[in-house]
């Protein structure tokens, strides 16, 4: 929503750039009233964006972190070599801004386009869980497991599907998929632990 806004302040910065040292007084001037317009602009922006930073990370340290945060940090550590199309950026970019229903909606596109892009899908899924639609996230995780290969993503669908099943009261259920995401990818215990504590 900003990217226009800041485009179009950058083109007239560009403008500024390229007419300034050919300027008469009188037009360099009004040129400095344009920069001293930018720049109050350019002053509000950043701060309105660290009030929303402040109250954000506010909120982030009043809520108690589910046990989804463990899957979504192991996410935001994937290899993304090979996967920075301007749709898949845009919807990451979004699921770390936890603008969960954006995120969904980029991926949605994306995968519409790209059906094996399981990374994506992998995000689709991971966008339903952490916005608290357990059935959905359980869709897409059920679907992506006989396709994967890469045995973390495949430990984060296990361990997200056992999250589902503690969040429906399964503990049994959760458990076989936390063992298999375990057997999956050793390094994912975390969730393991954390059931023997609930």
């Amino acid at each position: 929503m900003f990217k226009h806004l800041f485009s179009t302040m950058n083109e007239v910065l560009e403008e500024i750039q390229k007419e300034y040292p050919n300027s008469d007084v009188e037009k360099k001037a009004e040129l400095d009233e344009q920069l001293q317009v930018l720049k109050t602009m350019s002053d509000e922006f950043i701060e309105a964006w660290l009030l929303f930073e402040e109250k954000l990370g506010k909120f982030y340290g009043a809520v108690p972190i589910s046990n989804t945060q463990t899957l979504h940090d192991e996410l935001m550590e994937l290899d993304m070599s090979g996967k920075q199309t301007e749709e898949f950026m845009r919807g990451q970019g979004y699921y770390k801004l936890y603008m969960y229903d954006q995120a969904i909606k980029e991926f949605e596109v994306l995968i519409q386009r790209q059906p094996d892009f399981l990374l994506a899908r992998v995000y689709l899924a991971m966008g339903h869980l952490r916005k608290g639609e357990f059935g959905d996230a359980y869709q897409h995780f059920k679907f992506l497991l006989p396709l994967m290969e890469n045995s973390k993503m495949k430990a984060i669908s296990y361990n997200a599907m056992g999250c589902i099943q503690v969040q429906n009261q399964n503990l049994e259920k959760a458990f076989e998929y936390f063992q298999k995401a375990y057997h999956t990818d050793p390094s994912c215990m975390e969730p393991l632990i954390n059931l023997d504590e609930s």
